[in-house]
């Protein structure tokens, strides 16, 4: 008898692995977590239904949406992280030595313990010295910080789960406009934004509301095959620099580089070409929103 996990993109379509067990399964305060072991890719987090990664390809997700913006900043000293429960955001962050502190905020402590637990080679930054891991709303973190204006980060990268249940405010202006305030006054941010096959209307629409809260806008993607359609857009919202160019002697700095998988300086460039179609959804939104 084979077992096999689908998840249903939409209402008429979806992807499916072969599954040699289940290792774990609860119902958190916030959402149903499972853990199962994939044939084909390993130990897979599954978050509500929905592929949140596994131990095959998460090196993609992670080094483009962490690395992106880091090397794009002259000097990112103080990074946050809001999501990224199971740890990989925070281990590539702090491959950069230049980062001083890197601060994650999770609602679910429930998924930073199962990812302990089944995915250590994502997890392993927990107890770096230079991190901090806080079980918080993201949101409410935010606020607390626009309150007592107490601290300001250079880069903050959004590592949220799609757009439902507690996620659902992570896509919303006001929340980008909480990240421009807790930002200083040269930072930048990146945000996760879905698909383009599937999720066209949702990149629009978040692509706008950036664009309004930030000068600067622009959208890239990469290939992870586990999720929606393969194709994954990011969007950054940046007060000063062009993501699209590393800073000067970041790469120099940057010893690491030959140990990443996907991630290459080449790259820093060549993610933000999109092709027509996905241009077309942001032309005259964003900066690298242009057809030709």
């Amino acid at each position: 008898m084979h077992l096999w996990f689908t998840e249903e993109q939409t209402a008429g379509f979806g992807i499916t692995a072969k599954i040699k067990k289940t290792l774990y399964h609860e119902q958190t305060p916030y959402q149903v977590l499972d853990m199962v072991e994939t044939e084909t890719f390993g130990p897979m987090l599954v978050l509500d239904g929905m592929v949140m990664t596994t131990v095959r390809d998460e090196f993609v997700y992670h080094e483009m949406i962490s690395h992106i913006p880091l090397f794009a900043h002259p000097n990112p000293r103080r990074v946050l992280i809001i999501g990224g429960g199971d740890g990989g955001v925070l281990r590539e962050v702090l491959r950069h030595s230049v980062v001083e502190r890197a601060v994650m905020v999770e609602i679910d402590s429930a998924v930073v313990e199962v990812s302990k637990a089944y995915l250590p080679q994502l997890s392993s930054a927990f107890t770096h010295p230079r991190a901090e891991v806080h079980i918080l709303d993201g949101f409410r973190y935010l606020s607390d910080i626009a309150e007592t204006r107490r601290v300001s980060y250079d880069v903050i990268i959004v590592d949220s789960t799609e757009p439902v249940g507690p996620a659902e405010k992570l896509f919303e202006r006001g929340f980008y406009q909480a990240i421009f305030d807790a930002l200083s006054e040269d930072g930048l941010f990146v945000a996760q934004t879905d698909n383009p096959w599937f999720k066209g209307d949702l990149i629009r629409r978040v692509s706008r509301d950036i664009a309004q809260v930030f000068p600067r806008a622009f959208l890239y993607t990469a290939n992870i095959p586990t999720y929606p359609s393969g194709l994954w857009t990011f969007t950054i919202g940046s007060k000063v620099y062009d993501p699209r160019t590393i800073a000067p002697h970041r790469v120099d700095r940057a010893p690491f580089l030959k140990e990443l998988r996907y991630y290459h300086p080449a790259l820093q460039e060549a993610a933000f070409v999109l092709p027509r179609f996905v241009s077309a959804l942001v032309e005259g939104v964003l900066e690298n929103g242009t057809t030709i």
